[in-house]
């Protein structure tokens, strides 16, 4: 199966019974995985770079806590099947986690309009991300969601600087309210490059 056609399907689900009995030691590898695709951009937005296998361990999670059955598969498989990587791209859920409800009220009532200033840049190169399809991300009122859902397309060329690791990988925000950037490591990098093989 290519990258471009990787999807998962009700024939890639567990027995709830199996999963089950899995489950402390499929957490515990998802716990590591997620940390090397964990990336912090300022104070308060964290990005969380998505693949089949986060994705997986998402949909069972759900299913364990809600226990929707079948028709809960449907939706699940809806929704976070757009987030696995196709082709030459990387995809990531971002955050704005702020504890405090008065200050997160205030900080997402002035970012209105930041799906449009995420960014990621390969060695100066910089390829604007494109927020997922079909999700609201800022209201008429100029407040935004406190949950993004990101894809970075990537050329062939672009790919091959980002997995070389002879580039500067930076990740940031370039927003009126929230100006901030991250370099990745070379342990992110490194389990990035793997949804570009």
């Amino acid at each position: 199966m290519s990258r471009e056609e990787k999807v998962l399907t009700p024939a890639d689900i567990l027995p709830l019974d199996v999963y089950a009995a899995q489950r402390k030691s499929l957490r515990q590898e998802n716990i590591a995985r997620k940390r090397r695709r964990r990336i912090g951009v300022g104070p308060d937005a964290t990005f969380y770079f998505e693949n089949y296998d986060t994705m997986w361990m998402q949909i069972h999670e759900m299913l364990y806590i809600e226990k929707g059955g079948d028709e809960q598969l449907r939706d699940e498989l809806e929704a976070y099947n757009p987030l696995i990587p196709r082709g030459r791209e990387l995809v990531a859920t971002m955050m704005f986690e702020i504890e405090d409800a008065a200050r997160r009220a205030v900080f997402l009532g002035r970012m209105g309009g930041v799906e449009d200033c995420v960014y990621l840049d390969i060695g100066g190169t910089r390829i604007m991300a494109r927020a997922e399809d079909d999700v609201e991300r800022s209201r008429e009122d100029g407040k935004a969601s406190s949950v993004h859902f990101f894809h970075f397309p990537l050329t062939e060329e672009q790919a091959a600087h980002f997995k070389s690791g002879a580039y500067k990988v930076l990740l940031g925000i370039e927003h009126p309210h929230y100006g901030h950037l991250a370099i990745l490591s070379d342990e992110v990098r490194d389990e990035l490059s793997q949804d570009l093989n």
